[in-house]
């Protein structure tokens, strides 16, 4: 059995298949997921798993370049929006127009839906090296 925190065997091989500048996004309950994009629904009710949760759980798997969230995230869920810049103090944070941002999910290797219902809670991560 695997050791580390992340077990959910889906979303470990996407993450270990990952290659520098591919794309991960982590998403709220409602955001659209394309039908070409796999999709792994960890969304169990209403704000089970929370975004946060995810998102910290695959930092601890997932070496970061780049984010990209939806402009509108600052203004309508601007505490989820400080916790992002307190994750990312060193990281380039890309920000685009909500339907901007959907349209870059349809280049993601996955589409993590969270159980989460903050409107804007969703994130693009754009994977790095470790060397």
């Amino acid at each position: 059995m695997k050791k580390g925190k992340l077990i959910n065997s889906e979303l470990s091989s996407v993450i270990a298949k990952m290659g520098h500048t591919d794309l991960l996004t982590i998403c709220d309950s409602g955001l659209p997921i394309p039908k070409d994009v796999q999709r792994i629904d960890l969304a169990l009710k209403r704000g089970i798993p929370t975004f946060l949760e995810i998102l910290d759980t695959v930092l601890e798997e997932l070496e970061v370049e780049e984010i990209i969230i939806a402009n509108e995230m600052e203004e309508v869920s601007n505490n989820l929006y400080l916790e992002i810049l307190k994750k990312f103090p060193h990281i380039k944070i890309t920000k685009v127009k909500h339907e901007e941002f959907k349209c870059i999910t349809k280049n993601s290797s996955a589409i993590v839906r969270t159980g989460e219902f903050t409107p804007y809670s969703n994130i693009i991560l754009k994977s790095g090296v470790v060397f």
